[in-house]
């Protein structure tokens, strides 16, 4: 089993403006027909985890679930879902370990981790194996930071580099142990 953070920053960090606004992600457009490198992220993974947080922004899209897996929603605050997510998701709660251990218990073996709180939680219980993070060239002063307070340093080794459409560099890393 792997769990596995694919997500964008701008360059001082933020995975969100101050106001929570992602409008500063589409600064630097996919050329037509690429992906960027999604598609062979999420062929790898069998389930997504997110926060509530995420999955509001994600309902907030209109565009219906977006992803070509299921998803386990963190929340316990949440009691149903909107129309059109329920095929797709199921509400879940607690400790990371016990989140990865209903993942496996549901067959879902590699886990993409989403969302700045549920990402922080997962790397503070030690559980993110590979960190995919792309840069986005802006800065944006201020707003959600990607990491958090940590216990103790977490060592990873830089295994991949990628520009993006001339703009954008994709670092790939794995943890090691």
């Amino acid at each position: 089993m792997a769990n596995y953070v694919y997500i964008a920053t701008s360059l001082d960090g933020y995975i969100a403006a101050p106001d929570g606004n992602l409008d500063w992600l589409e600064t630097v457009p996919a050329p037509p027909g690429d992906d960027l490198g999604y598609s062979e992220f999420i062929n790898r993974v069998q389930a997504v985890v997110m926060g509530r947080l995420t999955f509001e922004t994600v309902v907030g899209f209109n565009i219906g679930w977006p992803y070509p897996v299921p998803g386990l929603v963190l929340s316990t605050t949440l009691k149903t879902l909107p129309e059109g997510f329920a095929e797709h998701v199921r509400l879940t709660g607690g400790e990371p370990h016990a989140i990865v251990a209903q993942a496996s218990a549901l067959g879902y073996e590699n886990l993409y981790i989403d969302g700045g709180n549920t990402i922080q939680r997962f790397l503070q219980a030690e559980l993110i194996d590979e960190l995919i993070v792309t840069d986005i060239p802006i800065l944006l002063g201020g707003g959600d930071p990607l990491f958090g307070k940590l216990q103790h340093p977490q060592v990873f080794e830089l295994v991949a580099t990628d520009v993006l459409a001339d703009h954008l560099v994709k670092r790939r890393y794995q943890r090691k142990r």
